[in-house]
Parts: C-alpha cells; sequence; structure tokens
C-alpha cells in the first residue's frame, strides 16, 4: 500500500524547496553558513544553534577568520516518541551540520578585509543564513558606525553578487573550452555555444546585474540548471533571510525595520524570514540547568507580550532555535527516515526524493549494493496502532506494514528495515 498523500498546501512548498535546492549537491551530509556583516550575531547564534559555546562570540569584527562548524540537533517529536517507545541504550538523533563564517564588509569581492578567504568559505558551503542586525546596542559596535539592516542586505547581497559576476565573465571561455575537448577541436577555433548555454549565462547575467539571487529565478530549464550547477555561483545557494532583534521588539514581534526587510526581500527575488533575539535566546540558554526559572522567564515574556497587545498564540515567546535548524534542513531538501529496535533507534538523513537503495546505503555500501526490499511504516501509521508495544505486531495485524522496492522513493518519518543480501566476489 503507498503512503498517504500530501495535502496540495504540502506539495507546493515542497516544490519551492526543491527549486531553491536544484543548483546544489546532490548529497546527504549538506552544510548551512552564516552570512553577515561582522558583529550582527553569526558567533552567538551558532554556539545557541550548537546549545554550547563552540565558536569566540568576541565583539571585534573578524573574531571568527576560520569557519568554526559545529553540529545542531535536529529537533524531531516523532524521534524523540520512537526512542521514549523502545527505550533502547543507544538513541542516535539526525543533526545538521552549520558553519560560522566571517564577517563581510563592503569590497570583499575585491580582497577587502578578509573578504576573499570568507567568500571562499562562503562557496563551500550548500545554504546560506542571510543573518542581519536590527537592535541597537552601545556594547555591540557596528562596523559602518550605525544599525540600518537595508543598507546591511545591500552591502552582503552586493558582494555576493559581485563575486558571481567575476566567476561569470569567465563562463563562456570555460563553456567553449569545453565544446573543443568534446570535439577535438583546436584552441584556436571558436564552436559555437549552445542555445541552453547562452540563455542560461544570460538569465544569471541578468539576475546578478540586478543584486538579485539566481537561486530566486523559477523561469530555468533542466538543461539550463545542468550547466548553471558547473559554473560554482554563490547565490545559487539556498537563502533563509535572519534577523537578530532586540529582545524587547522579539517579544511584542514588532520592530520598524521588519516591514521594510520583507519589502526588500521581496524586490530581490523573495524567500523566507525568521526573525530572532540572540539577547533573548542567550537569557533563555543560559537558565537551562534551571527549568523552573526558565518556565518563569517564559511566562514573564509572555505577559510582557500580553501589555503590548498580543492576545493568543501570538502573545506565546518560545526560542526560534528548533524553528531555525529545521527551517536550515528543509532549505537544503533533507529529511529522514528511522531505524528501531531494542539496542538502538537512529535517524538518518537523506536527500528527498531518495529511492530505497540509495537510502539503505546511507547505513553501509553493503546494504545498497546487495538490496533486495525495503520493509516499511510510516510513522503515522506506527504510532497510531502500536498499543504501547516497542514492535511492529500491530501495525502488521492492521496491513500498514508495507514491502517496497528498488523504485521506493524514501517518505520523511518511514520506519525501515533494509534486507538485504550481499556475497563475496568468486574467486577466479
Amino acid at each position: 500500500m503507498p503512503p498517504k498523500g500530501k495535502k496540495k498546501g504540502d506539495d507546493n512548498a515542497d516544490l519551492g524547496h526543491m527549486q531553491a535546492a536544484r543548483f546544489g549537491r546532490v548529497k546527504n551530509t549538506l552544510t548551512m553558513g552564516f552570512v553577515g556583516l561582522p558583529n550582527v550575531g553569526k558567533s552567538s547564534l551558532t554556539n545557541l544553534l550548537a546549545g554550547a559555546n563552540h565558536a569566540e562570540a568576541a565583539n571585534y569584527p573578524f573574531c571568527t577568520i576560520d569557519p568554526n562548524v559545529v553540529q545542531c540537533i535536529v529537533p524531531d517529536k516523532n524521534f524523540k516518541y520512537l526512542a521514549d517507545c523502545y527505550k533502547p541504550p543507544s538513541i542516535v538523533p539526525a543533526a545538521l551540520k552549520v558553519t560560522d563564517i566571517a564577517g563581510l564588509i563592503k569590497g570583499a569581492s575585491e580582497g577587502a578585509g578578509l573578504g576573499n578567504a570568507f567568500l571562499s568559505h562562503i562557496a563551500a558551503v550548500d545554504g546560506i543564513f542571510h543573518l542581519v542586525r536590527a537592535f541597537e546596542s552601545d556594547e555591540v559596535i557596528h562596523v559602518d558606525d550605525s544599525v540600518d539592516p537595508i543598507r546591511d542586505l545591500e552591502t552582503i547581497q552586493g558582494e555576493l553578487c559581485a563575486k558571481d559576476r567575476e566567476t561569470l565573465e569567465s563562463v563562456l571561455v570555460r563553456e567553449q573550452e569545453k565544446v573543443r575537448k568534446e570535439k577535438g577541436l583546436s584552441r584556436s577555433a571558436e564552436p559555437p555555444l549552445s542555445d541552453s548555454v547562452k540563455d542560461a549565462y544570460d538569465k544569471c547575467k541578468k539576475l546578478i546585474d540586478a543584486n538579485t539571487p539566481i537561486q530566486t529565478h523559477a523561469d530555468f530549464s533542466a538543461a539550463e540548471v545542468d550547466h548553471i550547477r558547473d559554473w560554482g555561483l554563490i547565490t545559487t545557494k539556498p537563502q533563509i533571510y535572519v534577523v537578530n532583534l532586540a529582545q524587547k521588539s522579539f517579544i511584542r514581534k514588532g520592530s520598524k525595520w521588519l516591514p521594510k526587510i520583507a519589502d526588500w526581500v521581496k524586490e530581490h527575488g523573495g524567500g523566507q524570514i525568521i526573525p530572532v533575539s540572540c539577547e533573548f535566546e542567550q537569557n533563555l540558554f543560559d537558565l537551562k540547568e534551571f527549568p523552573d526559572q526558565q518556565k518563569s522567564f517564559l511566562e514573564e515574556c509572555s505577559e510582557q507580550a500580553k501589555t503590548a497587545g498580543l492576545k493568543g498564540p501570538q502573545a506565546e515567546v518560545r526560542s526560534m532555535v528548533p524553528r531555525l535548524i529545521r527551517a536550515g534542513r528543509t532549505a537544503l531538501c533533507l529529511q529522514s527516515f528511522y531505524t528501531a529496535g531494542p539496542k538502538e533507534v537512529r535517524s538518518w538523513t537523506i536527500m528527498k526524493g531518495t529511492l530505497a537503495p540509495q537510502a539503505a546505503g546511507v547505513i553501509h555500501t553493503d546494504f545498497e549494493r546487495g538490496f533486495i526490499k525495503a520493509e516499511v511504516c510510516a510513522f503515522e501509521d506506527f504510532k497510531a496502532l502500536h498499543a504501547g508495544a516497542a514492535s511492529m505486531a500491530k501495525v502488521k495485524e492492521a496491513g500498514k506494514y508495507r514491502q517496497e522496492g528498488k523504485q521506493y522513493v524514501m517518505q520523511d518519518g518511514d520506519i525501515v528495515v533494509f534486507m538485504h543480501n550481499t556475497t563475496s566476489a568468486k574467486k577466479k
């Protein structure tokens, strides 16, 4: 029996995320990177995402010189449910890799500051958290001496587009060289380029000249995407805009900058915007050893929200760290499947659209090589039917335990047992 269909809105959301990630590498271990000006909160937020102070969050422009990489545990209530059910000695959740990249400044594409090195660090990640500062503080200096997130957005986007413009200058030469090699032509020959190459180049150049990320453009053919994927352009990476607010603004869910930022993002191709507050998150994190105090702090924040006129769910104040991690993972088109038993419950990361044999290969290459079938149960079916037992007996009785073959497309939240048979090659 095939898995339950998704709602139409979910399909549209999936298409949007797949479109954003279509230029990326096909891997199960992809990385998000924080990009922004110095002192906007990149290191602080990276520390908070990882749940520990891994990066040196000092208050000077280039405190993060080498990219600092952390593993962020993916919040997953379904995985927690399985772990609580099976209670195994080994519990291994999924993780998102996040890189804290040092701050860019105006002129970075031409080598200003430590620009060239940092731009290469950005090129090495698969998706971008574009962090901008929208809080005032006398204690945290701003590289441009004043807080203006729109100016900062223009600066960072301009530097990324400038680097892509530089890359595009050599694209046609490289494409011609590729044709010469394929056709065995001399270096003096001037072979014509295909229409798909020329169209892809023209569209990219138009977007870059308008200071608009290439990944926001929907009208690329499959052939054009294949060409662009090989060109190594930074703005083809999925991008999430993260706005760092003061705690007060975050609690009352208002800032004079948020509507202006939303308008700017819309004018530059659109994208997801997530308001956060490093100040709030740090205050909450500092109370992690004192659950009662942490609860009181959140209640106090909610009361402040109500005083500001917010009602119902709008008045609820909570950490945005889980949402950020999930958003980064979604932007990279990653999802999970689970293996569950008395010895271990584990969440495995794969890309959306992965077939069962390739998913098996994430566990062990022999599983993919000797793949026979996958025994699959949707998490929701397990939750509804297992009757408290740490087994699939009730699920099987209800006919919800399926056998799938090599063409099965893995679904997010599948609980799987892979059947395989790998024999050593016969000696000659």
